[in-house]
């Protein structure tokens, strides 16, 4: 088994960069309203999920990891609509 090297792990940045692209050339020009939030609720599910399901649904771990208060990731969970053990 080989191990994986930061060379091989694709910045998030640019995965990030790449769909925003993508989602411009969607817009043929047009002007997106509210960019920032529609991110946020783009973006913000699939993290929150994703990293408990790293975490095996361990909701301390993930806040940790996160970098937030467990109290606020629940709150985010619960906004979100995401059952914390549907993350396993």
């Amino acid at each position: 088994m080989s191990s994986l090297r930061s060379t091989d792990i694709k910045p998030l940045g640019h995965s990030v960069s790449e769909c925003l692209d993508d989602f411009f050339q969607t817009l043929n020009g047009h002007a997106p309203k509210n960019l920032y939030d529609l991110f946020l609720e783009q973006v913000e599910p699939p993290l929150l999920k994703t990293t408990l399901r790293y975490c095996h649904g361990n909701q301390s771990r993930a806040a940790e990891m996160l970098g937030l208060n467990r109290a606020t990731l629940r709150k985010k969970l619960k906004m979100h609509k995401i059952k914390p053990d549907a993350a396993n």
